[in-house]
């Protein structure tokens, strides 16, 4: 796939609403970078940045994103690697790869992010937990 060839970074607080070709839009306070798909078809491509899915990293004025952005639900399917600002175009991937990356980035979420019980669950757990101590009271004292 050919396209763009090169991303300006432009470290943002909030991500604008209408975004400029050739610019790769970071804002640090919200973890995420978003940009406009690379292969011209101006779909906007937003990349969350944690542990879990994708980071960014600085060098001399310019920046990294990985792993790569695989625009698989686009109808151009686009699959690049933003290095130092530079696109780099990778190869079409069988159906099949798609979805076992797709699986592996789903169990990587759900390994790095942890789930967080609400408190009604935390006070049914203690709720089973005293009417079961109140149960064997109660049939220890019956015996």
């Amino acid at each position: 796939m050919t396209g763009a060839s090169h991303l300006r970074p432009e470290f943002v607080e909030f991500i604008p609403g209408r975004l400029e070709p050739g610019v790769l839009y970071i804002s640090r306070r919200y973890a995420t970078a978003s940009h406009l798909c690379c292969c011209g078809c101006e779909r906007e491509v937003v990349t969350p940045l944690n542990p879990a899915k994708w980071r960014i990293t600085e060098r001399a004025g310019k920046v990294s994103l990985a792993p790569s952005v695989g625009n698989w639900s686009f109808p151009c399917r686009s699959h690049y690697w933003i290095n130092g600002n530079r696109i780099q175009w990778a190869t079409a991937m069988a159906p099949e790869v798609i979805q076992a990356v797709q699986a592996r980035d789903r169990r990587d979420a759900e390994l790095c992010v942890p789930k967080q019980r609400g408190w009604i669950s935390r006070v049914v757990d203690k709720m089973r937990g005293a009417s079961s101590l109140l149960l064997s009271k109660l049939k220890s004292w019956w015996r």
